[in-house]
């Protein structure tokens, strides 16, 4: 095996260590009222390793194993996004930063959508 495999192994096995279900999926919590509170996150991680041999011999020639150099590195991100809450039957995502447009518009759909229905029906009730 090539000293650069030894070094990849290793580094993604302490990943791996570090990053599991339970980072992303928290722990749950038995809130006082009785219900479930679930901490969700967001993980992104990064990794590069490299190596190379190096040194000539004295003629010139190629030795058959050079000296190797090498090293790994890494970074992870842990982002919390959110609480799942179980109560009862119920189950809501409480997001930790603010809404975006697309959750805003889902939220208010039933109103747009009345609206459209009252528009109709005025033009239609005009038209009559």
């Amino acid at each position: 095996m090539h000293p650069i495999e030894n070094i990849m192994q290793t580094a993604m096995a302490e990943i791996k260590e570090m990053v599991d279900v339970n980072t992303i999926i928290g722990d749950p919590i038995i809130a006082t009222d009785g219900s479930t509170i679930i901490p969700v996150s967001r993980v992104s991680f990064g990794f590069v390793a490299g190596g190379g041999e190096y040194g000539d011999s004295a003629d010139g020639q190629q030795e058959p194993k050079f000296p190797f150099a090498g090293g790994a590195s890494s970074g992870i991100s842990i982002c919390p996004i959110g609480f799942l809450v179980v109560d009862g039957n119920e189950v809501q995502l409480l997001s930790v930063a603010g809404r975006n447009t697309l959750e805003k518009v889902i939220e208010n759909m039933p109103k747009i959508i009345t609206k459209f229905k009252e528009a109709f029906k005025e033009d239609k009730n005009g038209e009559d």
